[in-house]
């Protein structure tokens, strides 16, 4: 499939390119274009068969599908367009200066003819700008939407999707990559490309790591916090769907390069992983595959292995288990884009936008400490066990390209193909030193992991509109993701004296089954997505309504691997032991006659394949009450048949079969209280489905000194009832103020619990809690501060915040195995803040931003009696971004990121389970448009 996909996109970006070079524009042109969007003010919607008309010659067009436009020999100089449409007050767009040959893009919104009786007469600056674009559509929405664009993208250091979408009210990032709204953990947020599902790499959580889409291929990140039946049902904190750059309306291209400077990291000596080719690319050469000899094994259980037999597997890994010394290089970016909408095939204009990019990163996590929790004297009381302290180096790469295209057939057909790859990498080394509390020695642990990861997404899509009165859309995507762990390795030596007074020496710790552990992963899911839309709208223009309904049919497919495998060697002496574990597996102790090693694969470990269709289908209804009220409602219906083969490695295969039918309401009334505020009233039922790896009774392990992590076959879907009430006021185009109230009730929630084991080891595991409550909070204010004095014109202030609490209600029969009857829910903070401050001179030709965030403590996992809660406590994170215009064709930015460097800790109870800081960075660049 991912074959397919890529030739699919090749042939697409030659297709473009030729067309291109053939459509050049005739020398001496004295006119030019004018695109864009004819969108009603109150909905948002696109209005068709609206005339534009070019004031003062008989130039003019009709607005086809989803209120697209297109005037295409209008004079060059400065025009006035003057837009009609039956039922909406006439409108007039002064001051759009046309050069000779090229093309503006005019985005106009009209008002019904009911609100506005006379004719408005706006200029054209008033009605660009990405950022009242996006107040305007949170403004229109049915649904509470929050929107970031481009143009804050731009303004701000963030090099990918996670980076931006922190900027959201209510929205938290964990380990730089995985999204929570409102206090809940990752299973209640989903992800979007495009408007269609995005499938997870993750082997152990429902989430998309939003770090694998670069900004620079980003047009908007839209996250909607409400639920309408035309959404997917599987979501309640919120559905952050993230739309690729289209087309310009201009011919046009880009060129950025970038580089920084990591502290501690860049310049600076350091061990790196070791790497066997491709690691640069993220496409790394089969030398990292799991041994043959290995993949021919079926089953260890049932084997008589000779001796022979041991030393060849022992052989057959790759030897290499100690870091390389190295220098922090400087970090790399660098992106190109072209398009424009100019070529015409087969009689169509066609409109393309070809876009790649490429970062390069070496990151040092210093005073890197690990350690487990143990049971105290008393319960609820956490002793120190396994403490670690080290450092670890980690080298990624990322690059990714799109390829957008679209045609028109008249003016009420659109088809567009939206193509999307992205691949990159961290090859990462950790050396650590410390004690091994159940073994009762001190320790060296290194532990080298490269893990490669890639996403595509092909999605082809027709918007029609039928009659002016009828409109059908639908998208067939094709998705899919890997995520791939070739050859992880962990070594664990003692540090040991022969003598109090001797010399400390270093010896392998032979004797157990975590001494030397080699483990191969390999995740992979296929997705397919089918939806179609039919929506009527009837009604005088000035009272509208409209219906809608449609389905939706999903499949996937998931192909999931695990395997460790330990390699012990009781007959060497401790001279043997204390040789480097490149010496002692070169082959000298694994002779035929040699009685030394014993290979085996560690229970932890397996594999599953997990098999899921959806089948959906939603109606509603949108109609006014009066002027002043919209009512939005209706209810989808979906439908999921989902099977889980799992294999464990030394156990018996365990079939999970689930079937849910679920019908999910909702209802939104929207009342216009004036022509600049509004307040929103939204009630719904929602869902959230287990993981594939949550219900899988296989056991993996998470590295030595870690965690067991073990499925639950009998998790229970969680239905959540949803409560916003929403008051907004934008007091001027661009700025925004919002005060929302939320309530969820959940019945039958998932929850991941930390438990003591044996021998100071802790476990993960899943299980249902019998309901939960969350209620809360949002602050949102954008306002730029002109009205202070004329010193403050260029400055905007924008903040959010959201205060939450949520508490969590056990089942009796559960009650007894948990610490803290008392607690919120897995994945809650009590409180979320963004701020900022952004400078733009009165030309724009420079701007400057700076970038507050601080999250309160998160429980990241319920502790298990006698253990209590995992913390992660709260950082200060503070960014900082330069831009400034030295031509009208290049841009340099500057930027810091992380500029207080608050270290990341987590806690459970008294004991720090990891704590580590992540430096800062700084980066310059420079941008040129031709």
């Amino acid at each position: 499939m991912r074959r397919s996909f890529v030739a699919l996109l090749a042939f697409a970006t030659l297709l473009v390119s030729s067309a291109a070079v053939s459509a050049q524009q005739p020398a001496g042109r004295i006119t030019g274009r004018i695109t864009g969007r004819i969108v009603d003010a109150a909905t948002g919607q696109g209005i068709t068969d609206a005339g534009v008309q070019v004031v003062g010659t008989a130039i003019g067009v009709l607005s086809g599908v989803d209120g697209r436009y297109l005037v295409a020999n209008a004079p060059a100089g400065t025009v006035t367009l003057l837009v009609k449409r039956i039922g909406y007050a006439q409108k007039q767009i002064t001051g759009i200066f046309l050069d000779a040959g090229k093309t503006v893009e005019q985005n106009i919104s009209m008002s019904s003819a009911a609100v506005t009786l006379t004719a408005s007469v706006v200029t054209a600056q008033a009605e660009r700008g990405t950022v009242a674009e996006a107040t305007d559509q949170q403004k229109s929405s049915i649904s509470v939407v929050s929107t970031i664009t481009a143009e804050q993208i731009a303004k701000s250091p963030d090099g990918d999707a996670a980076q931006t979408v922190k900027r959201v009210s209510g929205v938290t990032v964990q380990d730089g990559k995985y999204v929570f709204v409102r206090g809940l953990g990752e299973r209640y947020t989903t992800s979007s490309l495009n408007g269609a599902r995005v499938p997870s790499p993750e082997p152990e959580r429902r989430v998309v790591p939003l770090d694998m889409f670069p900004s620079g291929l980003l047009q908007t990140i839209t996250t909607t916090k409400t639920f309408t039946p035309d959404q997917q049902g599987d979501f309640s904190g919120a559905l952050v769907d993230i739309k690729t750059k289209e087309f310009p309306a201009r011919r046009t291209g880009t060129l950025q390069l970038g580089s920084g400077y990591a502290s501690g990291a860049t310049g600076l000596s350091h061990f790196t992983a070791t790497g066997v080719g491709g690691e640069r690319f993220a496409m790394v050469n089969h030398d990292r595959d799991m041994p043959a000899v290995l993949r021919s094994i079926k089953d260890f259980q049932r084997l008589n292995l000779t001796q022979a037999d041991m030393n060849l597997l022992a052989g057959s890994f790759r030897n290499s288990w100690t870091p390389t010394s190295g220098t922090g290089g400087p970090l790399m970016n660098g992106s190109a884009s072209f398009g424009g909408n100019d070529p015409v095939l087969f009689g169509h204009r066609l409109g393309y936008l070809i876009s790649g990019s490429m970062s390069s990163n070496t990151d040092v996590k210093t005073d890197h400490v690990r350690a487990l929790a143990d049971r105290g004297a008393i319960k609820g009381e956490t002793i120190e066990l396994d403490k670690f302290t080290g450092q670890t180096v980690s080298q990624g790469v990322l690059w990714g390209g799109l390829a957008n295209l679209s045609t028109y057939f008249g003016t009420g057909s659109r088809i567009s193909f939206n193509g999307l790859y992205n691949r990159g990498a961290d090859n990462d080394a950790r050396v650590e030193t410390g004690s091994l509390t159940s073994d009762g020695i001190q320790a060296k642990i290194t532990r080298m992991q490269y893990v490669e990861r890639a996403v595509y997404s092909g999605q082809l899509a027709g918007e029609h509109q039928i009659t002016a009165a009828q409109r059908f859309d639908w998208a067939a995507t094709s998705s899919g993701v890997r995520r791939y762990e070739p050859d992880r390795s962990e070594f664990v030596q003692a540090i040991e004296r022969d003598t109090p007074t001797s010399p400390e020496v270093l010896r392998w710790v032979n004797g157990g089954s975590g001494g030397a552990v080699r483990t191969f992963s390999d995740l992979r899911e296929t997705n397919h997505e089918y939806r179609a839309t039919y929506q009527l709208d009837f009604g005088p223009a000035t009272s509208q309504r409209s219906i809608k309904f449609g389905g939706l049919y999903r499949t996937t497919s998931r192909d999931a691997q695990s395997l460790s495998f330990a390699i012990a060697a009781r007959g060497l002496n401790n001279a043997d032991r204390a040789l480097s574990p490149e010496q002692i597996f070169d082959g000298r102790f694994g002779t035929a006659t040699s009685n030394i090693f014993s290979v085996g694969p560690l229970s932890q470990g397996g594999s599953y394949q997990a098999r899921d269709n959806i089948l959906a289908g939603f109606a509603m209804i949108e109609t006014p009450i009066g002027q002043h009220i919209r009512v939005i409602g209706g209810a989808r219906y979906e439908s999921d048949e989902l099977e889980v083969d799992a294999f464990s490695t030394l156990g018996d295969p365990v079939r999970t079969f689930k079937l849910w039918n679920d019908i999910l309401p909702s209802l939104a009334v929207n009342i216009k209280l004036s022509e600049t505020q509004q307040f929103r009233v939204s009630a719904s039922r929602t869902l959230a489905r287990p993981e594939y790896r949550e219900l899988s009774p296989i056991i993996t392990r998470d590295v030595v000194g870690g965690e067991n992590v073990q499925g639950n076959e009998g998790l229970l879907r969680t239905n959540v009832d949803n409560l916003d009430l929403r008051w907004e006021l934008y007091p001027r185009q661009g700025e925004v103020i919002s005060i929302a109230l939320f309530a969820k009730q959940f019945h039958s929630p998932i929850e991941r619990v930390y438990g003591a084991g044996s021998g100071g080891t802790s476990f993960v595991f899943y299980t249902n809690a019998e309901s939960a409550d969350n209620y809360g909070v949002e602050l949102e204010l954008r306002k730029d501060l002109d009205a202070f004095g004329r010193f403050f014109t260029p400055f905007t202030f924008f903040t959010n915040a959201t205060v939450m609490q949520s508490q969590i209600h056990l089942a009796a029969s559960t009650q007894a195995a948990a610490t803290n009857l008392n607690r919120r829910m897995v994945g809650q903070a009590p409180y979320v803040l963004n701020t900022g401050l952004t400078y733009s001179s009165r030309n724009g030709a420079s701007t400057a931003t700076v970038l507050f965030n601080r999250v309160g403590e998160r429980l990241t996992a319920a502790g298990g009696s006698p253990l209590p809660d995992v913390i992660e406590q709260p950082r200060n994170v503070m960014d900082l971004s330069l831009r400034f215009s030295v031509t009208p064709n290049v841009t340099v930015r500057s930027d810091i990121k992380n500029f207080l460097d608050t270290p990341h800790a987590i806690t459970q109870g008294t004991v720090v389970r990891e704590s580590y800081s992540s430096g800062r960075i700084i980066q310059a660049g420079i941008l040129w448009r031709p």
